[in-house]
C-alpha cells in the first residue's frame, strides 16, 4: 500500500514538473516600436502560436532594436544567438539583389501589385534564406514610400544638398541621383538623427513617419508611393528542425494568420498615417509633374541596375512578375 501510495505521488510530481520541463523559449528581435503594425502583428503571432502548442513554445517579441540592431538581427538568426527575427529584408540587398527586388522604384507601387510582386520574389527568397540557414515564415508589406523633408519640394533638382537618410542601398543610390548628403540610419535612430540634424530628408512609410514623430523636426511629405517594401519573419532552420511536427505545424499556421492579418493592418492604416501627420500640421502633398516624372526617371535607371546586378534570375522574377 505505503509502495502503491509512494509510486502515485512520483508520478504526479513528474506529471506536475512535465510542463515546465517541456517548455520552449525563443527569442524573436525586432527592430519597430511595440505600437508599429508589424511589432502588433509579431505579438499576435506569438501568442497564436503559444496557445496553439498548448504554452509548450513561448516567444517573446523584444521591440524596437532592443535586443539586436536591425542590421544584425538575421545574422543573430543564422547564428543562434536568437531562434526568430523579423526585419526589413531590403536591408541586405548587399548579400543578395533579390533582397532588394521590392525597393526597385515604381516597380510596384499599389498594395495589389506588391502582392504579385511578394508571389514572383518568395520563392528566390525563400531559397536564399535556406542557403543561409534560414527558414522563411512570412513577409508583411509597409505603406507605400514618400519624401519627407523640411522645405518644398518642385522637382528633384530641389533635392540637392540635403541630408538624406539612407538605410538600404536603394536609398543610398538615390541619394547619390539627386546630389544629397547620404547619411546611414536604421529606423531606431531615427528621431535622433532628425532632432540632432544629422538628417533633414527621407525617403518612408506614413508609419515611420509617425513613429518618428517626424513634424517635430520637418514639414513636408511628398505621397510619391515610390515602391512598397516588406519586413520578413524567419527562424533558424536547425532550431525549427529540432521541434516536434505538431509544433512546426502550429508556427507555420500562424505564420500564414500572420502574413495575411499583417497586410490587412497595413492596407487598413495607410490612411490614417497620413491623416496623423497631416494632423500634427505637417503639409502632406501629392507630387508635382516635375517632382514625379523626376523620380520616375530615377526609377528606369535603379531598375536597370538591379536588372544588371541581378543577372538571368532577377530577369526571371521581373519578368514572371508582369505576366502575373
Amino acid at each position: 500500500m505505503r509502495l502503491t501510495a509512494l509510486a502515485f505521488g512520483l508520478s504526479a510530481a513528474l506529471v506536475a514538473a512535465c510542463p515546465a520541463a517541456a517548455q520552449t523559449k525563443w527569442n524573436l528581435p525586432a527592430a519597430y516600436p511595440t505600437d508599429n503594425p508589424h511589432t502588433e502583428n509579431l505579438m499576435a503571432f506569438a501568442k497564436d502560436v503559444e496557445a496553439a502548442t498548448g504554452g509548450k513554445l513561448a516567444i517573446t517579441v523584444h521591440a524596437n532594436a532592443s535586443l539586436f540592431k536591425a542590421p544584425d538581427i538575421k545574422r543573430a538568426v543564422q547564428t543562434g544567438q536568437a531562434q526568430m527575427g523579423e526585419v526589413l529584408i531590403s536591408i541586405h540587398e548587399n548579400e543578395d539583389p533579390i533582397y532588394g527586388l521590392d525597393v526597385v522604384p515604381f516597380l510596384a507601387t499599389s498594395f495589389p501589385e506588391a502582392k504579385k510582386l511578394w508571389e514572383a520574389q518568395k520563392p528566390a527568397v525563400e531559397a536564399k534564406l535556406a542557403s543561409q540557414g534560414i527558414k522563411l515564415l512570412f513577409g508583411v508589406v509597409w505603406a507605400p514610400q514618400g519624401i519627407y523633408a523640411k522645405k518644398e519640394l518642385n522637382s528633384v533638382d530641389d533635392m540637392k544638398g540635403l541630408k538624406w537618410r539612407s538605410y538600404n542601398v536603394g536609398t543610398a543610390k538615390i541619394g547619390e541621383l539627386i546630389g544629397a548628403q547620404s547619411v546611414t540610419i536604421q529606423a531606431a535612430e531615427l528621431p535622433q538623427a532628425l532632432a540632432t540634424g544629422v538628417v533633414n530628408s527621407f525617403m518612408s512609410s506614413g508609419g515611420t513617419g509617425y513613429d518618428s514623430k517626424v513634424w517635430e523636426s520637418l514639414t513636408h511629405f511628398y505621397d510619391v508611393q515610390a515602391w512598397i517594401p516588406k519586413n520578413l519573419t524567419f527562424v533558424n532552420k536547425a532550431a525549427f528542425d529540432a521541434l516536434d511536427k505538431p509544433t512546426q505545424d502550429a508556427i507555420l499556421k500562424a505564420s500564414a494568420t500572420a502574413e495575411a492579418r499583417g497586410w490587412k493592418m497595413w492596407e487598413e492604416k495607410t490612411s490614417w498615417y497620413l491623416d496623423q501627420l497631416k494632423a500634427k500640421g505637417m503639409k502632406v502633398l501629392a507630387p508635382s509633374e516635375a517632382l514625379a516624372s523626376g523620380f520616375r526617371k530615377i526609377g528606369e535607371q535603379l531598375t536597370a541596375d538591379w536588372t544588371k546586378k541581378a543577372g538571368a534570375p532577377g530577369q526571371a522574377v521581373i519578368d514572371a512578375y508582369r505576366k502575373m
